[in-house]
């Protein structure tokens, strides 16, 4: 018998303004994970700072909208509006510079590196090898990604960076007497975590379908994967299969046979010679 499960309205009411805000979800947390490696940019102008803050932005209001735990992923989309506030109110540009390089510059290159010569010379295995280089492509892009941004903030003028962001901050609604709107709203019930079946679902579904979307390299698929995650070809032995020492099979009728029952394990042959 199917299980009817009780939507509460607020769950409900938060579904609905998550299928209002999918779409632009979809493109934003694609753009996300661009920067954050996935491409590496010829150029990463102001409009694309401003559109990175953007997206981050409403990846946290799915995370809210959905109830998904802040454990797992962090945006700091409030963060984010607040620096486009400031940005255009104070012209202040080093906060805005401070957070990127946060976000951005998290390469341990020196230590992959150690890691590849050691799974190419010491362990000999290929893919792993290839999955590690990948990963430190995907480092690499990361960082020039945030060389681009920056050579893009330092190369204008200050009053031509101060036009470049108002009018970045236009295009994606994030004027300042609207931002002080979207903090507020962000503070209200609908974004407030309720966790929920029916959100967790959802939340599933839309990040499996982008999982398959982001993670579309040669290098990503299966096939191409290193041997840890491989699936086994080699019979496996039984969970709990335990060889007891000392065990001795029963060979003889009265052999072990403390209740003294009839029984024939062997065959027994009388005078006449049949069994």
């Amino acid at each position: 018998m199917a299980t009817i499960v009780t939507v509460p309205q607020l769950a409900q009411q938060k579904l609905e303004a998550f299928m209002r805000l999918e779409p632009e979800f979809e493109d934003c947390f694609q753009f996300v994970q661009d920067v954050h490696g996935q491409k590496r940019f010829s150029a990463f102008p102001v409009v694309y700072i401003v559109r990175y803050l953007h997206s981050l932005w409403i990846c946290e209001c799915k995370t809210s909208l959905l109830s998904v735990s802040k454990t797992v992923k962090e945006y700091e989309g409030a963060l984010c509006l607040q620096l486009l506030r400031c940005w255009q109110e104070e012209a202040d540009t080093a906060d805005v510079v401070a957070f990127l390089h946060r976000k951005l510059d998290m390469l341990p290159l020196a230590d992959i590196t150690r890691q590849i010569h050691e799974a190419s010379r010491v362990y000999a295995d290929d893919r792993l090898t290839q999955r590690l280089m990948h990963g430190r492509t995907v480092l690499l892009n990361r960082g020039i990604n945030l060389m681009q941004a920056l050579d893009a903030l330092f190369a204008l003028p200050e009053d031509a960076l101060f036009r470049s962001v108002c009018e970045a901050c236009m295009q994606y609604g994030h004027l300042p007497e609207r931002i002080v709107i979207q903090l507020e709203e962000m503070q209200s019930p609908l974004y407030s975590f309720v966790p929920h079946q029916i959100l967790a679902q959802r939340n599933m579904q839309i990040m499996n379908k982008l999982g398959v979307n982001v993670v579309q390299k040669p290098a990503d698929l299966p096939g191409e994967r290193s041997s840890r995650v491989t699936k086994s070809t080699e019979p496996l032995p039984p969970f709990a299969e335990h060889i007891v020492q000392g065990y001795q099979e029963l060979t003889a009728p009265w052999h072990n046979n403390i209740m003294a029952r009839r029984f024939v394990d062997r065959p027994e042959y009388s005078d006449a010679g049949t069994v």
